[in-house]
């Protein structure tokens, strides 16, 4: 074989080592059951699939969350913390219900608390006047607002990276929107009067650290003060007109929009005012932090290198139909839905494909009912014919940043994978 052969015949294998990997990590393994077929374990066998690879690995099937008040589709990333995510066919709510909502700890749960009220939270550092005051003060001494906002996990996309990053391997669903009450956290850090060195927040919780070590802060982040002092940066003590449960930070948690979810600190109890970035556990070396200049896959990385995760990338999902769905031959058009989110920015643009990025098809965009929400899409697209389809879904920011066809800029822990979802759907 001649080296120009040589290099087409491993191009070949690559590209059908990729094309696995995608039928394997995007769950048609559905296939098998919906369809009935089976091979191998893997629902559609990877000669049915792709004509190559009969010894191919079956895909290991999920595993499912077990909580109360919880929905048994949540798929179990990890015990040790506990760690769920919501597959994106759940996500077709306007707002996504408590049951369907993603869940992401870091430390053991504490123990709900039996007067929500008493709760104390303290706000000092550099401030004129240190704060202590509880959950039953805050509400009465403040004016609550309702916002509908995302909150998503810092590593959500994570399971795209290639090679594999350290962590859980979240595909989408380390994702939802819920409508958060509570105060803006300006209004409280106005009250406690920052002064002229302030520049960071520090977050403590209540959650005890895995070691079982109570001198450990389990995770302790923060953000600009900036970002602290953004009106939709809230404290908040119900969910979706709820107390807020336990599993989610309650009875009062942070939520800061746009940004990774583990500085939205649960089980809140303390923000510190620094006069410099944050140093906890969970801000230095490459926790929540990505590459300044990209980096080799797979390389050691230099913490130099890196700078502090802050604003969310685009991402689009489509919530239904759901990947691995069959619908009756003779079927020419389908119904998409889906939910798109930008961070700090907006979506300004989503499209469609269904012939693999051949070509694409505007979707119709609403608009966010606040700022921070998700932007809700639908589009209807033409079959020409009985088979199997891929459907693809593509965001744009309001800065023209499209999402990739694949995870980029690869990091040690995986974060700002936010490669296009794709789904696939079967017609006759």
């Amino acid at each position: 074989m001649t080296h120009t052969e040589r290099k087409a015949a491993s191009s070949e294998n690559s590209m059908q080592i990729d094309r696995r990997r995608f039928l394997g990590s995007t769950g048609l393994a559905a296939f098998g059951i919906t369809l009935g077929i089976s091979g191998g374990g893997a629902g559609i066998p990877a000669a049915y699939a792709q004509g190559a690879a009969p010894a191919a690995a079956a895909p290991k099937g999920p595993q499912y969350l077990k909580f109360p008040g919880k929905n048994e589709k949540l798929v179990l990333l990890g015990d040790k913390p506990l760690v769920a995510e919501t597959p994106e066919s759940l996500l077709d709510d306007d707002t996504t219900p408590i049951e369907k909502f993603f869940i992401r700890n870091n430390g053991q749960l504490p123990e709900e608390t039996k007067n929500p009220d008493a709760w104390k939270i303290t706000i000092d550092g550099e401030v004129n006047n240190k704060i202590e005051i509880t959950l039953g003060e805050l509400k009465s001494k403040y004016k609550a607002v309702t916002r509908r906002i995302v909150l998503e996990c810092g590593g959500n996309g994570r399971g795209a990276f290639s090679p594999p990053a350290r962590g859980n391997q979240w595909s989408n669903g380390g994702v939802g929107c819920a409508e958060w009450t509570g105060v803006p956290l300006a209004d409280v850090l106005k009250s406690a009067g920052l002064k002229p060195s302030a520049k960071y927040t520090a977050h403590y919780a209540a959650d005890l650290h895995l070691s079982g070590d109570a001198t450990k802060p389990t995770i302790s982040r923060g953000v600009r003060i900036e970002k602290a002092m953004d009106p939709n940066t809230l404290i908040v003590w119900a969910m979706n007109g709820q107390p807020l449960p336990n599993i989610h930070g309650g009875p009062v948690r942070l939520i800061v929009p746009g940004w990774p979810g583990s500085a939205s600190q649960k089980w809140l109890t303390r923000i510190t005012i620094r006069d410099k970035e944050h140093d906890g556990p969970g801000m230095t070396e490459f926790s929540y932090r990505v590459p300044i200049k990209p980096m080799i896959p797979g390389d050691k990385g230099d913490p130099a290198n890196f700078r502090i995760l802050e604003s969310m990338p685009a991402r689009s999902v489509i919530t239904s139909p759901a990947n691995g769905a069959k619908f009756a031959a003779g079927t020419k058009e389908l119904k998409l839905r889906g939910a798109s989110w930008a961070g700090d920015l907006t979506v300004k643009q989503i499209d469609v494909s269904t012939d693999f990025g051949a070509s694409w098809q505007r979707a119709k965009l609403e608009k966010p009912k606040n700022k921070y929400d998700w932007q809700r899409w639908t589009a209807s697209v033409k079959l020409a014919s009985d088979g199997y389809f891929e459907i693809w879904t593509r965001a744009t920011d309001s800065k023209g940043t499209m999402q990739p066809h694949q995870a980029g800029f690869w990091n040690p822990q995986g974060y700002g994978g936010n490669a296009m979802h794709r789904i696939a759907v079967l017609v006759g």
